[in-house]
Order: structure tokens, then sequence, then C-alpha cells
């Protein structure tokens, strides 16, 4: 008889450095001089070890680097003079030793070498629409096909910022486990290297986001890598936001599941839900005088609420926004859902309950085929894990055992062991579900603090997943049902045309303002929930070049969301209800929440092509869309405190906030020549400025000017700031 030796497979141990350039050196030497390097979007980029891998590509011709990534993040600078004034004090308190990307440096100057290429699959807003290499550079895809995008062009190294657990053995891809998850289970075998650059300012996420240090096949562990987290500053919320924000918030349900995207429109969203929670009759009363509650009644009754939230909402969302943290403190978003079929379902029905676990939990599990009338070891570890069974308990060769050295059959057919469990064996409450699901976080410096100061048992009701267990349906679709139910979508367009498609990411002229994101993906999904909506918030107007202008259109050159998903739309005028109405009752319906400046050229336009019959008239009610008549309304409100400009803080100062305001309206004056010269000739006449000018005038050093542009400069300051007294 012969024996066979088995060898064990050997676990993989991580090369720890406390240097980058020698982890950079080790990087090189295993993959080789064709690097193609996947970075997170967002917050989770390593920028020290990054900067230290394209520095060595500008001196090495023949390493060939090219960066594949999204929403590359830059402290501001400003464009103008006076921005970068104005930015430069304001960037150097709030970001303190956030280190910039050096690519980014040199690819906003044009000055990239040509070894290296970095591909986007996301912009920060609006940042290179005039950047012709990276607009080239763009890749056009929807967030859940990142990893498959990624995995198809063969990236051979990842590198990504993560938190360190405190016994020190685990790892949290924190703010990112969006997709470095999936690529990196896709290409393990490949010649490929895997890199992680610990930073003790970063939260220690759960969820998915937990890993072993093995995972990794270098890590860069010294406290001098430690920088603060990117914190985009919060936006101010200008009226037209507010008022959006209103409407939207009637159309979520109490029970239901939310998603949001960034910016002040969400910002303004939750403002609105907090309204409705914490100060019902006046929520209500604003609804009343500002009409929506007349207007749109019908829809809100049959897709909506006005009432506080009871059972509370999920979130489940690609960008975990800081505004689900007020949302959490209020007491709004507090619904758990559990990643397991057979306990939610059991949930939705009422059978079980979370706070109270009873023998019949046990039973309903057993009917429903979840486990087996004589428990198993598995089976065991399923029902502690969700808090069925005690901790203290323990399973061995088919008996349980309790603390106090008894024993019985893990039958739950044998009275013993029904008695016995009945009596000390059952748990408390369920255990491990979650309130939210994330697949990156971006947000404020508070928000943050908020995550880092959690409790462990609170920040464990956080769960960060994979974006492609978020955004979709496919793979666990049967739980996702039960977990999303009336789910509501909120994503934001630019464009909307009559017939109901959106443009969200780019121009007509295919130059990319953003891009497609999860936005696709979402609006698709909520057409394959039956009590699931796709709301696209909408500015009904812009100004450009000094020219207002509708966002309502009769058609655009580029669409985001096909006009076959069209579903709802929200401006600040009101809600339009198109999913599955003919083209006429769209149109009807986009053209009464519309700027009534633009309501008749919209109508001529549809007449024209036929899709609107000729005696069709706007309503009276929504004839009256000016956006006097809300401001007006809102003016009344913020004098008792109400609708403020930042709601959750900002990191401006009170001098800053003064100037940011000047210096936003000289902006839009000087956009066209002939306001540069309007503004130029009143600036010329101002007289002396008054002592709090004066002060505001040394925060951007012009209290004393050098040459002529200068002395212009703080005329046209002067002139904006007028009003101080």
């Amino acid at each position: 008889m012969t024996s066979t030796t088995i060898k064990k497979k050997k676990t993989p141990t991580t090369q720890v450095f406390d240097q980058i350039e020698a982890c950079v050196d080790a990087v090189i030497e295993k993959v080789g001089t064709e690097i193609r390097l996947g970075i997170p979007l967002g917050a989770g980029k390593p920028n020290q070890f990054v900067n230290a891998l394209y520095e060595r590509a500008k001196a090495n011709p023949e390493i060939r680097l090219t960066i594949y990534t999204a929403l590359t993040l830059e402290k501001p600078k400003g464009e103008s003079l006076l921005e970068q004034r104005f930015m430069r004090p304001f960037a150097e308190r709030v970001f303190e030793d956030y280190p910039d990307l050096n690519y980014e440096h040199d690819r906003t100057k044009g000055l990239l070498p040509p070894n290296v290429k970095v591909i986007e699959f996301y912009f920060p807003a609006g940042k290179y629409m005039h950047d012709q290499q990276a607009q080239r550079d763009y890749v056009s895809s929807n967030y859940t096909h990142i990893a498959r995008d990624l995995i198809d062009q063969n990236i051979n190294v990842i590198a990504q910022m993560v938190a360190k657990s405190k016994d020190g053995k685990q790892l949290s891809l924190s703010c990112n486990p969006d997709v470095t998850v999936d690529v990196m289970d896709a290409i393990r075998d490949r010649n490929c290297a895997f890199v992680a650059q610990v930073n003790n300012n970063l939260p220690f996420m759960y969820g998915d986001a937990v890993v072993p240090i093995e995972t990794f096949h270098y890590m860069i562990d010294h406290p001098r890598y430690d920088f603060k987290i990117f914190g985009p500053p919060k936006m101010s919320i200008p009226d037209v936001d507010y008022m959006i924000g209103l409407h939207a918030s009637t159309l979520v349900k109490d029970g239901g599941e939310l998603q949001i995207g960034i910016g002040s429109l969400s910002d303004a969203l939750i403002y609105a839900l907090l309204l409705r929670q914490l100060e019902n009759p006046l929520y209500r009363e604003l609804l009343e005088r500002t009409e929506i509650d007349g207007k749109f009644a019908e829809i809100i009754g049959r897709k909506g609420s006005r009432k506080t939230f009871e059972t509370g909402l999920f979130g489940a969302s690609e960008m975990f926004v800081d505004g689900f943290m007020e949302l959490i403190k209020e007491g709004i978003l507090k619904r758990k859902v559990y990643d397991d079929v057979s306990i939610q379902r059991l949930l939705n029905e009422g059978l079980i309950r979370e706070d109270e676990i009873d023998i019949d939990a046990l039973y309903h599990l057993l009917r429903r085929g979840a486990i087996h009338p004589v428990l198993r070891s598995s089976d065991f570890d399923y029902l502690q894990y969700f808090g069925i069974l005690r901790e203290e308990l323990s399973y061995k060769d088919g008996y349980i055992h309790f603390p106090d050295g008894t024993k019985v059959e893990a039958n739950l057919n044998d009275d013993h062991a029904h008695e016995a469990l009945i009596q000390k064996g059952l748990g408390y409450a369920l255990k491990n579900g979650a309130i939210v699901h994330g697949g990156f976080f971006l947000g404020s410096n508070a928000f943050y603090d908020w995550l880092r100061q959690l409790p462990e048992e609170e920040r464990k009701l956080i769960h960060m997943k994979s974006v492609r267990a978020i955004n979709q349906l496919y793979g666990h679709e049967e739980l996702d049902r039960l977990h999303r139910k009336d789910a509501r979508f909120f994503n934001t367009c630019f464009i909307m045309t009559l017939l109901g498609a959106a443009a969200s990411d780019a121009l007509e002229d295919g130059r990319v303002v953003s891009g497609v994101g999860g936005q696709y993906n979402f609006v698709e999904m909520a057409h394959a929930l039956p009590d699931g909506h796709s709301v696209l918030q909408l500015r009904s107007t812009r100004k450009s070049k000094g020219k207002l202008k509708s966002n309502i259109v009769w058609q655009y050159g580029h669409v985001t969301i096909p006009r076959h998903l069209r579903d709802i739309v929200i401006t600040e005028y009101g809600i339009a209800d198109v999913r599955g109405k003919t083209d006429e009752e769209v149109i009807k319906a986009l053209v009464q929440i519309a700027d009534s400046r633009f309501q008749p050229e919209l109508i001529r336009q549809a007449k024209e092509a036929g899709k609107l019959s000729e005696d069709y008239q706007v309503p009276s009610q929504f004839a009256r869309n000016y956006p006097e008549r809300y401001e007006g309304l809102l003016t009344k409100y913020k004098g008792d405190g109400y609708f403020p400009p930042f709601p959750f803080g900002t990191d401006l100062t009170d001098e800053e906030l003064v100037l940011g305001k000047a210096l936003t309206k000289l902006k839009e004056k000087t956009a066209t020549k002939s306001g540069l010269v309007t503004a130029i000739l009143k600036a010329l006449f101002m007289g002396k400025p008054s002592p709090e000018v004066e002060k505001l005038l040394e925060r951007m050093q012009l209290d004393r000017t050098q040459g002529v542009m200068e002395w212009l400069y703080r005329k046209l300051l002067i002139a904006e700031l007028r009003w101080l007294k």
C-alpha cells in the first residue's frame, strides 16, 4: 500500500514596507515596466504611492504607465487671480496635509509625459470640459461594468488606501470596496501586484470591505504616510434646489428604500425629509402654501406620503453620502435588512420580529428549508450569526452545549431540546443587519469624523459592498427584491427632452461633463421593481453666457437615459409622472413643470411635430411657473431660520461666505463682454470702501495693489461689496 503526501497550499504572505520607494521597486520587479495601474474612484487613492510610481515613470521612459481610475480629486486652486487668492488660505486650512496627485498637476497643465496615460470613467463635474486629452481618454461605461472593463484591459497593479484593524490582523477597504474586490478576485492568478497603503485617518468600515491582510501582496504602513481624507466642501443650497427637494420628499414612503447622489440637490432632499420628520405640521403647511399639495395630491397619494417615518428607511446607494448621516442621526434611516432570503422574507411577512426572538422563529426557518430538523454545524452557525441562538452556546457532535454544562440533542423535534432552547438558548434580537449598503463614500470632514467616532456596533450597521451588489439585481435578485420595497432612486440630469429622454453626463457635442456612473443602473432597476421608481431631478433653467435658457427642450443631441425608461421628473415647479404614458401625455406633463417663460416655445415645437393637439393650452395653475412665486414664500420662512444656505454646516468662515457670494455674482456679471464692460465702468466710480470692506480686501491681498490689474480687481470687488456699511 502506498501513501500519498498531500502538500498544503501555502498561505501567501504580505510584504510590509515602511518606505514607499521600496514598494515601488518591488512592484516593478514583479510585474515589469509595462504597468497598468488601477486605483479607486474618489477618496481611496493611495496618493503617495501613486506619486512615487508616476515620478519613477517620468524619470524612466522605458516604464509605460497607464492609470485607470475615476473622480480624481484635487485641492481647489481657482482660475482667476481673485479665485486663487480666495482659495489658497481656504485650501490650506481645510485640506491641511492632503497630498495632491502629481499626475493631476501635470495633466491639467498638459505636461503628462508620452509614456504615461490617464484613463477615467467619471470626472468631477465640468472640470475637463476644455481638456482635449482628458476628453479623448474618457471611458463611457455603467458603473457595474467597470470591474469587467478593467479586467479586459489587463490591469496588473491595484493600489488602494486602506484602514487597519486595532489588532492589526485585518484591513478594511473602507471608502472603496466598490470595484476593488471584484477585480482582485478575477485577476489574482495573473502576474499582478496588489498594494495596500494604510492611512490611520480612514474609518474602519465593515461588510465586504473587511479583508485579511494577506489579500494584498504588499502593504505600506508607516504614520508618515497618514494624511487627511479629501473632504469636498459643502455646497450652498439655492432656493431652486430647496423647491425641488420639497417636491421630491413627498415621494418617499415610510418603510421604503432610498438612493441619492451627491451635491446640493441631494442635500435639499435630505433637508426636506428632516422637516417632514421633525416638524411635520410646518412641512404640511409648506406643501399647502407652495401648492405642491394642491397640484400633485394625486401622485403623492399613490406613490408617496406626507407622514413621519415610523418604520424608517433603508439606504442602498452606490455612494454612501454624508446626507445619510443626518438621516441616521434623526432616526429616519433605520430600517434594517438582512443578507438572507428566508429571514428577510419572514420579516417582510411579519412572521418574525427583529427585537424579540421566540421558538416560532426556528420553526418558521425549518418550514422554509433554511435549516434542518436535526441541526448541523452549519445550521447552528447560521442561527448564531443572525442572533436567533445565543452566542454563548456551542455545538459539538450533534449536541448543543449550554454554559451551565448541560447539553441537548440538536434535534428540533426533541422535547428536551425544545424546552431547553426556550428557557436558555434563544437570542434576544436579530443580529448582523444593515441600515445602509454603500459602494463608496465621499463627504465632508464632519462626516469622516462622525464615522470614526461611531461606536463599532453602530458602524457595523453600514455594510460597504461591491457596486455590483448595489447597482443591479443580477445574481442576488430574490434578496434585493425583499430589501428594496418601495425603492426610490433620486438622480440628477441637466437636460430633459419633451419626450422624456435625459442627458446627465455629456453635452450634445460629445464633451463629457461628468460620467454615466450608476445613474442608468438605478433607472433600469427602478423599472424592474414593481413598486420602485426612478426620479430624475432637474433645474428648469440655466444661465449660459448671461442668457437664460430652458433645461426642458424639444430635442437634444445626446441621451444618457432613453425615453423608454422615463418615469418621474421633478423641477422646482412640480412633479411629472411620465411612466407608461403616451407621448402627448408626457409632453403635457413636462410642459407643466417647465418655466413659464419657455412654455409657449415648447408647445409650438411639439405641435409643429404633430405630437400635441392644436387646441392644447397650459392649464392656468401651471402657467404661473416663475421663480418669484416661490422665492418670496421661502424668504418668509428664512426669516424664521429655515432654508439656510448651509443647513449642514460649512468649512467657510464668515468672511469667506461674504466674499464667495460677491465673487460668484461678479463672475456672473462679467461672463459676457458687455457685462464685463458695464461692471468695469461702475467699478471705476466707486468711492472709498468702508472698514468692513477694507478688511475683506485685506483677506484677498487687495488692501494694497501692485499694477493696473490688481487695482481693477480691487475696484470690481469693492463694487460687489458696496452693500456692507
